[in-house]
């Protein structure tokens, strides 16, 4: 008998994951749809959820508001990021083409178009973000800057982040996208940095 409650009770709890899960997905879907539609960095709750076709109760039991939600966005967005940039790396065969292959992975949210306008409201909600979710944002970043850090060191790696994000980020907040030898310099700059350019 105690097999049969156990197997409902997980089964239940598969379905409810799952249905949980779908939610939230929606959830981030329709902010992102929202922020690009409207061009706006701070989306109401009420066109998010309306754009999601859930309810206001769905929404809140998943966040407890907008920032929660936006730092869900962000985390999302940095896991899509870090599997592009591990990719990148795993194809180089030497280390300054594995330096080469994160500054590019990063600057490439900036000189694409969709990406950039994906990636300006967390530019412009950055210091908020942080300031109300230090740790979050910490792991966050930390998950992103790994595979550089495994490469050069802490702070070569933190450098070249810095480095990297900065510049993508004054791009994507000024609506421009880096040329191909801005990027080239800065990948440069960023070789020497770490000890692997001429």
């Amino acid at each position: 008998m105690k097999n049969v409650v156990s197997d409902r009770a997980g089964r239940t709890l598969a379905e409810r994951h799952e249905a949980y899960a779908a939610e939230i997905r929606a959830l981030l879907d329709a902010a992102l749809a929202v922020m690009r539609t409207e061009q706006t960095i701070d989306p109401r709750v009420s066109d998010i959820v309306r754009t999601a076709g859930l309810s206001n109760q769905v929404f809140y039991r998943h966040f407890k508001g907008k920032d929660e939600l936006l730092l869900a966005l962000l985390e999302d967005g940095r896991e899509r990021l870090t599997a592009t940039v591990e990719r990148r790396m795993q194809r180089a065969s030497t280390d300054a083409g594995r330096v080469r292959s994160w500054v590019e992975a990063v600057l490439a949210q900036a000189r694409d178009a969709n990406a950039a306008d994906t990636t300006r409201p967390f530019v412009a909600n950055a210091d908020r973000l942080t300031a109300a979710y230090p740790d979050e944002v910490r792991l966050s970043r930390s998950r992103l800057v790994g595979p550089l850090a495994a490469l050069v060191g802490e702070v070569a790696a933190d450098a070249v982040y810095h480095l990297a994000t900065g510049s993508a980020h004054d791009a994507i907040t000024e609506r421009r996208a880096p040329t191909a030898r801005e990027v080239d310099q800065l990948v440069q700059f960023s070789l020497r940095g770490c000890g692997l350019g001429d």
